[in-house]
């Protein structure tokens, strides 16, 4: 089953959201957005970033092919709707989380918006009345970035399979 996967990124935002503290009154206390300049390190990541790549540590299965093919690529086992991955980042430190959203006929259409810093290599993005921090890692001529989690993945025979998985975001050309 792709759904142990699926919406990991998304899993992750939400799972922050659930852990949010709340006072005796009952009410939540979202955290306060980020603000201020930009810092040189932060204008890397300005721009759109599409999901290029997702490699677990562990071969799984996630096609539901009638075939026995495990492979670390993830991505490959993706139907064009989930590869359809975006974050922007503004310079005003707003971000937008996309997913689902340039495809047709996507029925796990996402957007999460919120605010977003970077400070050394931890990418901290506030959104959904949540904080999740992320450590990010680019390549050597800033074109990519690679995101490495913890993840319990199901494959299509129901079988868990805990694992690091590795995403990686491509920046995308600005069109003239």
């Amino acid at each position: 089953m792709k759904k142990g996967i699926q919406f990991m990124i998304f899993g992750t935002v939400l799972l922050g959201s659930l852990l949010t503290g709340c006072s005796t009154d009952n009410s939540i206390e979202c955290p306060e957005d980020f603000t201020g300049s930009l810092v040189d390190e932060e204008n890397n990541l300005l721009g759109t970033w599409q999901l290029s790549a997702i490699v677990a540590g562990e071969e799984v299965d996630l096609t539901d092919d009638n075939e026995e093919n495990p492979d670390t690529d993830i991505y490959v086992q993706y139907t064009a709707c989930e590869k359809d991955t975006e974050y922007t980042f503004g310079s005003d430190r707003a971000y937008v989380y996309s997913q689902a959203t340039n495809e047709s006929n996507c029925s796990n259409m996402v957007t999460i918006t919120g605010t977003w810093k970077l400070a050394n290599g931890s990418l901290g993005l506030v959104g959904n009345c949540s904080v999740q921090n992320l450590n990010v890692v680019f390549n050597d001529d800033k074109s990519a970035f690679s995101v490495t989690s913890n993840y319990t993945i199901t494959d299509v025979n129901g079988v868990s399979v805990q694992t690091d998985v590795t995403f990686t975001y491509s920046k995308l050309e600005p069109t003239p």
